[in-house]
């Protein structure tokens, strides 16, 4: 009976020394896994790779409102200026009577 008693007791003994074990290797994965995670959302954080997405879309709105100023400032140029006086230049040209 003392013998069962004694088998029983290191039964028991090494049962809990597994589920330390056991609980000791959850704990160091489960930590592994916190501090990953952390470093993930630490470069998410810090990474300024698509800073220059709106930098990009401000050029190109710059560049369609000035593109869209000088066709304005060339068609006025064009239909004030240049094209009556080459309206008369070409009919002066072709007038013999004149």
């Amino acid at each position: 009976m003392r013998q069962a008693h004694l088998y029983a007791c290191l039964r028991l003994f090494y049962q809990q020394k597994k589920e330390e074990t056991i609980l000791r290797k959850v704990m160091i994965q489960l930590g592994n896994r916190v501090s990953r995670r952390a470093f993930q959302i630490r470069q998410a954080l810090t990474n300024r790779s698509g800073e220059g997405f709106v930098d990009t879309a401000i050029k190109i709105l710059m560049a369609v409102v000035i593109g869209a100023l000088v066709l304005a400032g060339l068609y006025a140029l064009f239909d004030e200026t240049v094209l009556p006086t080459l309206t008369r230049r070409v009919q002066e040209m072709f007038n013999y009577a004149g």
